[in-house]
């Protein structure tokens, strides 16, 4: 049985993840995070950076990018729960369902991905603070 909405799926991440699959494509997920960044957050932004970049290592095995694609594709999908427009609060399940897919892959996100995400990161956040970084690798 598939979810019928970002609520069911964020209480039950790990199942049909493939159904925001179709969402993602690397032009969207920019787009959002160009748009909403500063409503979306310096943390929830770090953790789809980080997922983005492992997911574009070679060494990142199909099915950890197949999470990465359905994680991403819940962040950029329209339909939500709780309303992204909502400041704070609308972005809460999507944080959630990243750290989700950030502590299943946390393998593959190395060093060098660390560094990317934070490059691209500190373009929309200037003065992003360590600690919320730290909080967000904390989970990995």
């Amino acid at each position: 049985m598939k979810p019928e909405n970002k609520k069911d799926q964020a209480e039950n991440p790990d199942e049909n993840l493939e159904q925001y699959a179709e969402k993602f494509t690397e032009k969207k997920l920019w787009h959002k995070i160009a748009r909403f960044a500063q409503k979306i957050g310096a943390k929830t932004v770090y953790a789809a950076l980080l997922m983005f970049y492992a997911y574009k290592r070679k060494d990142t095995p199909g099915w950890a990018k197949k999470i990465v694609i359905g994680v991403l594709g819940y962040l950029i999908s329209p339909i939500d729960f709780l309303p992204d427009l909502s400041p704070i609060i609308g972005y809460t399940d999507d944080l959630g369902v990243l750290s989700f897919g950030l502590v299943t892959i946390a393998a593959f996100v190395n060093e060098e991905v660390r560094k990317k995400a934070r490059t691209q990161l500190s373009k929309w956040f200037p003065s992003v603070q360590e600690e919320d970084l730290k909080e967000v690798e904390s989970k990995l």
